[in-house]
């Protein structure tokens, strides 16, 4: 007799068809049989060694995360209910071209520092491993959700190269080359960039269309965080479509939205510029989270010729009152890249995290000036997260309506105020744009968190209810799922979500966190 039957749910199955009831019943981490109106049609219905009685419920396939940044909270957090418990079954890691693999003990550290803002210094963590594949193999010894990893290229550069603003010799690419390859046959579903992070927005076009010709030999895909979001942004999408385009490898674009002032009201235009290179062939999808602010880090903000060198080298320049005050001008009169070509405007900046005690009073607070981020930066060693309040809602919606989209939270769980979206942003689509303000119907929204990202990591099991398919669901109630996340308090859970079911074992339960890790690493498919 099998595991578990699912009886009288109705189904929304992932591929935006109509929702049907059935009684749907797993066993052995699969999906093993679906039998449609059950109850109506007189026939025997399937039975196993526990009914789960999910009348007024919707079984969907489960969520995936297509740009998360729980590189170290997977490892930190066996309970991981900030994403668990909103229905995510995957999470895609190694996001905006920084993580922690391949990395030797020098760059380890470096990358350590650079992100402490997003993932936390780590101390807690014992790094065990240096490569792509013993990364994912630490994954495998349990955790609670899947998860994918892209290769960060910020990272391989930073090992390959340094942290120096100039252009890799041809020995130092064809190590990039090799990292590269070295990772994609070990696992990694694609490559990302963070092109206003450094050292990742060191390299040229040249440089970064080679390694997109390795990630495309691996049946890979492209994940840049591109130049920017502000100022320019248009061109800059245009960049990474021609770019991939030249390599002849898949994009998706992260985080894909238009944000300041100079961009508001602008996603059509963003939508025609990818409709014209899908109807020309390209491969091309995005993510977006249903929020309107953004989120990173303070030391992301500075110019890059701030940033060359590395951590150390920027707390040498923050500290010298005369590059501090060029950095200022450049900050608010010019118009930083790290803060996409826009000139700071001080007051949209909101604290959501710091590592120094003395420094909690600031979390929550909008900054005022250059000397107040300064003194948080040299004082928290560059570790302060923020807010960034530039986005707009329109931009938004249209967005998400496209035929290419996918949902990413983006979703960073360091500090002690951080975006909402790390743990609402799945109900947030359900609850907010979905029932209360129609901007998809609910089959359309349920497509764009499960099938269309789990074609685009080429999962040939996942992201659908249909027989012999993993067993990742989730169990919502469509009359009251909402996140409890608000920017007020936003590590609350979700509401609505009673179950949830990861590789066939529940992590979620009656709306509560089993102890159950049934989490693997997901690894790219050879084509």
């Amino acid at each position: 007799m099998e595991e578990l039957v699912i009886r009288d749910v109705d189904v929304v199955d992932g591929s935006g068809d109509p929702a049907y009831r059935a009684d749907v019943v797993v066993d052995g981490g699969r999906i093993v049989s679906i039998v449609k109106e059950a109850a109506d049609a007189g026939c025997q219905r399937p039975r196993a060694r526990r009914e789960l009685d999910a009348e007024g419920l919707v079984l969907s396939p489960g969520f995936i995360d297509m740009h998360a940044h729980s590189d170290l909270a997977l490892l930190r957090d066996p309970d991981h209910s900030a994403k668990a418990a909103q229905g995510v079954t995957l999470e895609v890691l190694g996001q905006d071209g920084l993580s922690y693999a391949p990395v030797d003990d020098r760059t380890l550290e470096e990358v350590r520092r650079a992100i402490t803002g997003w993932n936390g210094y780590g101390d807690d963590i014992d790094f065990d491993w240096r490569t792509v594949g013993e990364y994912l193999d630490r994954l495998d010894r349990g955790i609670a959700v899947n998860a994918a990893y892209l290769i960060p290229q910020g990272t391989v550069r930073a090992l390959a190269v340094g942290w120096e603003d100039r252009e890799a010799t041809p020995e130092e690419l064809d190590r990039m080359r090799r990292l590269v390859a070295e990772g994609m046959e070990q696992g990694a579903v694609g490559m990302s960039s963070g092109l206003t992070y450094t050292p990742g927005m060191y390299a040229k076009d040249a440089e970064l269309t080679e390694l997109c010709r390795v990630v495309a030999r691996y049946g890979g895909y492209y994940c840049p965080h591109h130049r920017s979001y502000g100022a320019g942004a248009l061109e800059a999408y245009a960049e990474m479509v021609a770019l991939t385009g030249e390599a002849g490898c898949s994009l998706h674009l992260a985080h894909a939205t238009m944000n300041f002032g100079v961009n508001e009201g602008r996603a059509p235009e963003l939508l025609a510029l990818l409709d014209k290179a899908l109807e020309s062939g390209a491969d091309i999808s995005l993510d977006t989270y249903p929020y309107t602010p953004g989120c990173t880090t303070l030391v992301a903000m500075l110019p890059s010729w701030a940033s060359e060198g590395g951590p150390e080298e920027i707390l040498r320049r923050l500290a010298d009152d005369e590059t501090s005050e060029r950095i200022r001008h450049h900050l608010e009169v010019i118009g930083s890249d790290g803060c996409h070509g826009v000139p700071m405007e001080w007051d949209t900046i909101e604290i959501a995290g710091v590592t120094d005690p003395a420094l909690s009073p600031y979390v929550g607070r909008r900054l005022d000036s250059w000397a107040t981020a300064r003194h948080l930066l040299l004082t928290d060693r560059l570790a302060p997260s923020i807010l960034q309040h530039v986005g707009h809602e329109d931009n938004v919606r249209t967005i998400m309506r496209h035929r290419v989209h996918t949902g990413g939270s983006d979703g960073i769980l360091q500090g002690a105020k951080p975006h909402p979206r790390a743990y609402g942003t799945f109900p947030q689509y359900l609850g907010t744009y979905v029932r209360e303000l129609g901007v998809l119907s609910l089959e359309e929204c349920i497509a764009h968190l499960t099938s269309r990202p789990a074609s685009r990591l080429r999962l040939r099991d996942r992201g659908l209810i249909k027989e012999g398919y993993r067993a990742d669901l989730v169990l919502f109630d469509p009359r009251t799922v909402s996140p409890g996340s608000t920017f007020e308090n936003p590590r609350q859970l979700p509401v609505g979500i009673p179950h949830v079911m990861v590789n066939g074992q529940f992590v979620i339960e009656n709306g509560h966190r089993t102890e159950d890790l049934p989490g693997r690493a997901v690894r790219n498919s050879p084509m």
